[in-house]
Formats: C-alpha cells, structure tokens, sequence
C-alpha cells in the first residue's frame, strides 16, 4: 500500500488502460483482465478522458459494474478541457462513462495553456461536491509542479503521475526528491516502457539469472519504494497475473546495485520526459 498525503492507503500496484478500448475485438479480454486483476487486489485502476476519445473509461465502467467500492478509479482531464467550466463538464462526461457518481482521484493530464488557477478551482469545486475525491496532476516538471503547488489548493495535491521506470530515471534528480520532501506520492506509468523492457536485453539476462521475469524486475523494481504507485498495463490474464507476482519479490541490495550499473541513475538534472 502507499499512502496519500491525506492518510488514505491505495494498492501500490494497479492497472493502467493506455490504448485499452481502441480494438472492439478485445474489449471481453481486456473486461475479463481488468476483473481478474481486480480479484487479484490490483484495485486502483487508472485511465484518462484522453485514452480512446472515453472508450478506456466505457471499458474501466463496464468492469467495475458490480464492485464500484472495491476500486480506486483515476482519471485525468486534458489541458484543453481544463477551464474551470471545461473541468466541471469533463469529470460529468467522465463520470458517465464509468458508471459511477465518484472518481477517487482526478488529475490534470499535463500543462497546457489554461491557468492553473482555474484548474484548482475546478477541482476543489468537485471535491466539495462530492464528484472526485481527490485531486492531483500529471506530467509536471519541477517548476510547473511548485507553481501548482502554491496556488490556491494546491497543497491538497494527491501525486504526481509520471513517466519513471528503469531506463527514465530522470526524476530522481531534483523532482523526485522534491515530492518526498512535500510527502506527496508518485504514480509511476508505463513502467515497462510500452513492453520495450520485456525485450531489454540486458533486463532479461538479469531476469534469467535470477529466476523472475523481465517484467517482474521491472516492477518489483519501482514497488521497492513505499512512495511510488505502479499502474502496468494489460489486456490479458496471464500478464496479469505476472505481474501482481511482483508484489512478493524483494531485490536484494547486490541485486539493485547490479541494477544500477545496468541502468545508471541521472547524473545531473534532465528535462521531464514524457510519453
């Protein structure tokens, strides 16, 4: 579990649905995955307005149905939409879409060129009405973030969603950090970068000598930080059930040094990356 400023506790592993509702053909796999990880305790669930034109939340809302309180639901509002007005009408579109009358944490999905203020605003309004019941954003540099921050109800904010995995490991510089030292949470996405890791060489001579797979490493990597929410993507029970294996290993410290000299930490700040 990981805890959010507020005391809260969320799984530290979840389910991401980037790409999840583009091909009508798999939407009963990726249903039935996104429910079986629910069985397995991968609860928090993340998806975004932006994913599908809404088809990831129409997906997320259909395998939820039944179990709303079991779950914790994120999801995102773009920067064009994220107006005060805009946000209001984008979390009503968004609450429809998944069925439900909560989303337990509403992030803007990156910067854009509506006023952060206006955005604040937008979601205090909804957390005091009861729609979100949390708030935080996406994709935000440091000094984005510490202008966030400083706005009004900017401090209420529940994590920053990042792109971090072992081969983006700029954060750890200077924003990283800066979360920590605030106690705000990260949530890591696209942890496996796109499945390119699985395929990592390097990764999978690792994995093989010590009896885990690539994408285990990998993730098994990020949970060893309390601080840090992991949501992997999956549209398939196998994967699923690989992947919230990763919860039982622990890496030792020969084995995250060997990491480290495999995928070397920064060396000095780095511009945000994103996907």
């Amino acid at each position: 579990m990981v805890e959010l400023p507020d005391g809260e506790g969320v799984p530290a592993l979840g389910q991401g649905t980037w790409n999840i509702g583009d091909d009508a053909a798999n939407r009963a796999a990726e249903i039935d995955a996104l429910r079986y990880g629910i069985d397995l305790g991968l609860t928090l669930i993340d998806t975004a307005e932006m994913y599908g034109d809404g088809r990831a939340e129409t997906v997320v809302g259909e395998a939820i149905a039944g179990r709303r309180d079991g779950v914790f639901i994120v999801s995102k509002v773009l920067p064009n939409n994220a107006s005060k007005r805009g946000t209001l009408a984008a979390c009503e579109a968004s609450l429809r879409r998944l069925k439900t009358d909560r989303i337990d944490l509403y992030l803007l999905h990156w910067r854009g060129s509506v006023p952060f203020a206006e955005t604040l605003e937008a979601f205090v309004a909804l957390r005091r009405a009861g729609k979100i019941r949390h708030y935080g954003v996406s994709n935000l540099d440091l000094s984005d973030l510490q202008e966030w921050w400083h706005g009004a109800g900017g401090a209420a904010t529940a994590t920053n969603q990042l792109l971090y995995n072992l081969t983006r490991r700029g954060i750890e510089w200077d924003l990283l950090p800066w979360l920590r030292e605030k106690k705000i949470p990260l949530m890591a996405y696209s942890p496996l970068e796109q499945a390119r890791l699985l395929r990592n060489s390097a990764l999978k001579d690792f994995a093989k000598n010590h009896g885990m797979t690539p994408a285990q490493v990998a993730l098994a990597w990020l949970l060893e930080n309390k601080d840090v929410m992991v949501i992997p993507k999956s549209g398939d029970r196998a994967r699923v059930r690989e992947n919230a294996a990763a919860r039982e290993i622990r890496l030792t410290a020969a084995q995250r040094a060997e990491l480290d000299r495999l995928f070397a930490p920064p060396q000095g700040p780095r511009s945000l990356e994103m996907l």
